[in-house]
């Protein structure tokens, strides 16, 4: 069974006021002190001081990684109070923030190079690392993901303000992150030399530092064995970030069993998956998705409908139909992360109470 691992930044705020703190350098201290048993360290340095990541190990079993995120939420909220901070699963602030860009030759070139853009990007996400065999799998795999990816979007939507406004949308994230100038879907590649091709062609340009910014939905991981899905907010609650990881896994199951069939990936332009895109954060789970079977509006329940059909087989050898199907129909009913900070912010006119519910419903 292909392993998964996930990826999650969070926001750093008072706990008090819920504004943004730039006080990822004394959390990540405190985790220092935690993680000399780890190969590598739980928690990272972002761009911004604003914000930390933390990264899962790889699990076959989503009950394993579901008690891997909890665990180390938990973990990032303890170091946050020693810090005087909080954590909050927040995909943008909903408060005013000035962005404070962290401490490094490739943060400072990122600021020199993209400007404002670089400061605009206190953002956070969530990352999903699915395993695969080679890299010619993984190519195969992206290629057949394109179509699907939005609807994971739209699931995970939890970033409806932005700099103290509402945006009209739900993952105000994913526009703000379209800014880098290698982010954003990618047209088919066919084969991993390609794809590699690509990246180095990009990479000539000098428009981008290494091939760790090479942003695409889907890409390659540069360090590990895995396909990187990156078009997720970071979720509010843990259990929406493991229905991500599932479905995730399902899709590049279900792609690498349709390239060995013979399968071709359906052929829609760029121009379309980025519409597709841009419907899904706009409307998340709240009116009509670009399904991607036909490439036209439907609504939401029946494009995660749709979603849940074209992987049942890899998630039924999984073990996960069940548990993905309560999880989606849970979202349609109760709301995704933008929806509870929308109702939040509807009963109390305060972005405020937005954060600090958020801080609360990051450890439920």
């Amino acid at each position: 069974m292909r392993t998964v691992g996930v990826e999650e930044e969070l926001l750093l705020v008072d706990p008090e006021t819920g504004e943004p703190r730039a006080l990822s350098a004394a959390v990540l201290a405190r985790a220092a002190r935690y993680d000399v048993a780890e190969e590598e360290p739980v928690f990272q340095k972002e761009l911004h001081n604003q914000m930390v990541e933390f990264a899962t190990h790889p699990r076959s079993e989503m009950a394993e990684l579901g008690a891997d995120i909890v665990r180390i939420r938990a973990e990032a909220a303890k170091h946050a109070r020693e810090a005087g901070c909080a954590v909050a699963a927040l995909a943008t602030s909903p408060l005013a923030v000035r962005p404070s860009v962290s401490i490094g030759t490739r943060y400072r070139w990122m600021a020199d190079q993209y400007r404002i853009a670089t400061r605009e990007q206190i953002v956070c996400g969530c990352h999903v690392h699915v395993s695969v065999a080679s890299d010619e799998e993984g190519v195969a795999v992206i290629d057949r993901l394109r179509p699907w990816l939005s609807v994971l979007t739209a699931l995970s939507a939890n970033s409806p303000f932005w700099q103290g406004r509402e945006t009209g949308y739900s993952s105000y994230r994913s526009r703000v992150w379209l800014r880098w100038p290698s982010a954003g879907p990618t047209e088919l590649f066919g084969s991993a030399e390609r794809y590699h091709r690509r990246v180095a062609d990009m990479l000539a340009t000098g428009t981008i530092l290494d091939e760790k910014m090479v942003y695409f939905d889907a890409r390659l991981s540069a360090r590990w064995p895995t396909v990187e899905v990156r078009v997720a907010d970071v979720c509010l609650r843990a259990d929406t970030a493991v229905l991500v990881a599932t479905l995730a896994r399902a899709l590049v199951e279900t792609a690498a069993r349709d390239w060995e069939a013979g399968k071709e990936p359906a052929d829609h332009s760029v121009s379309l998956l980025r519409l597709a895109d841009w419907r899904a954060a706009r409307s998340g789970l709240t009116g009509d998705l670009v399904d991607p079977l036909t490439m036209r509006n439907a609504p939401a329940e029946t494009v995660v409908q749709s979603l849940l059909e074209y992987v049942e087989d890899a998630l039924t050898d999984s073990g996960d139909l069940e548990r993905a199907r309560e999880a989606c129909a849970g979202l349609l009913l109760n709301g995704n992360g933008s929806q509870v900070q929308q109702e939040v912010f509807a009963r109390t006119g305060s972005l405020r109470e937005v954060v600090t519910t958020c801080v609360r419903q990051t450890q439920a």
